[in-house]
């Protein structure tokens, strides 16, 4: 069982993931207000919040006031019960609590316990708070993402709070399988700021090499070329050259010529300024599927860029599974997204829809703690649940 203790994004997309994989995730907020992003819109659907929509399926919703004596007490009977606790606190604010890892792991020794903040737990930036544009910003993303000649971008998604969910639940996983050789649980403690730094990948491994911080070079890449987006005569379009095999085949397609100055990549990353105009000329003569129907027959890899109603009309996405349906108790029949992990012999799966606030508060208290119906009915006129 998952004791998820998070809110926003980072957290709750960590808790997803392990609840799509199969865990138990119960999902504890504060009463009356819930998770910060049940309040983040518009679009709401029956008051429901797209964004929460988005990335709480497959929990269990449980409200407790944990500031309070009762609620403590049913919150550790919580961690009693579970393996796992997920938080993304600002480091230190559970510690004046005692729900930090160093006061729960010698009473739980077999508790795996997640935190996901900014900057982590340890260093001289410990205790500072962890938004994602601010992590896109501080972690060089930024610095790489935009126009050349114009000014820095964040992306389209909150990719820092993503991708620490998902490295926090790769972290889980991993410390779950070795409880199960060593018997003892750990600390996961995943820092946002990492987390950016380690998307760098090419990027680090240029500045690494030359000294250099690599610059913002819009939809172009660094040491591939032609690898960008190029503008058809009805609309943008993808075409990603990755060696000298489909060069080739992208000149046979297009009719461009096969010049000696553009016979390799490394050729071709060198003379980009003398490339780019002559492929911009040629490109622009044809529509964007005529390119793609030409260039996909020949081999080479390239695409449209596709808005999200063409995405999910898709009929490769609708194979693959990527959105699903599932009945939410207030709004009905609700579409999500699909899962990507698919495993032949334990696929994860959508399963349920995300909770309403409090939805699952008197079944978990009665069902997994024993209270009665009417110890639930006290706590709840107290405030506690």
């Amino acid at each position: 069982m998952v004791l998820d203790l998070t809110r926003v994004l980072s957290g709750p997309y960590c808790t997803m993931l392990l609840a799509d994989m199969g865990a138990r995730v119960i999902k504890v907020e504060q009463p009356g207000k819930g998770d910060d992003t049940r309040a983040w819109g518009p679009p709401f659907l029956q008051e429901e919040s797209a964004y929460f929509l988005s990335i709480n399926r497959n929990k269990e919703s449980v409200t407790i006031d944990f500031k309070q004596t009762e609620g403590r007490a049913v919150l550790d009977r919580l961690i009693a019960k579970s393996d796992v606790v997920v938080e993304n606190f600002r480091p230190g604010t559970l510690r004046k609590l005692g729900l930090d890892y160093a006061s729960l792991a010698p009473r739980y020794p077999t508790l795996v316990y997640c935190s996901v903040s900014g900057f982590g737990h340890s260093g001289p930036r410990e205790g500072e708070a962890g938004y994602d544009a601010v992590m896109q910003a501080e972690g060089g993303l930024m610095s790489i993402t935009g126009a050349a000649d114009g000014p820095p971008f964040r992306l389209g998604v909150a990719i820092a709070d993503i991708v620490s969910g998902m490295f926090a639940a790769q972290g889980v996983t991993a410390a779950l399988f070795a409880r199960d050789r060593t018997g003892a649980g750990q600390a996961v403690d995943i820092a946002m700021l990492d987390s950016v730094a380690a998307l760098l990948t090419y990027q680090a491994g240029i500045y690494f090499a030359t000294g250099t911080a690599p610059t913002r070079m819009g939809n172009r890449h660094p040491t591939i070329a032609p690898y960008e987006t190029f503008r058809a005569s009805d609309g943008d379009f993808v075409i990603a050259v990755g060696n000298d095999g489909q060069w080739r085949r992208f000149c046979e397609a297009t009719g461009f010529p096969l010049d000696t100055r553009f016979a390799t990549n490394r050729q071709r990353v060198t003379a980009y300024a003398e490339l780019k105009p002559l492929l911009d000329a040629r490109l622009g003569t044809g529509t964007r599927s005529h390119w793609i129907e030409a260039l996909g027959a020949a081999g080479v890899p390239c695409g449209s860029v596709r808005d999200l109603d063409e995405l999910f009309a898709d009929p490769q996405v609708e194979a693959r599974s990527m959105t699903a349906e599932v009945e939410h108790a207030t709004i009905g029949a609700l579409r999500v997204l699909g899962t990507p992990l698919k495993l032949s012999g334990t696929p994860p799966s959508v399963r349920t829809a995300p909770p309403t606030l409090g939805q699952h508060t008197e079944a978990v208290l009665t069902r997994d703690l024993g209270l009665t119906a009417e110890d639930v009915a006290a706590l709840r006129a107290k405030g506690v649940v």
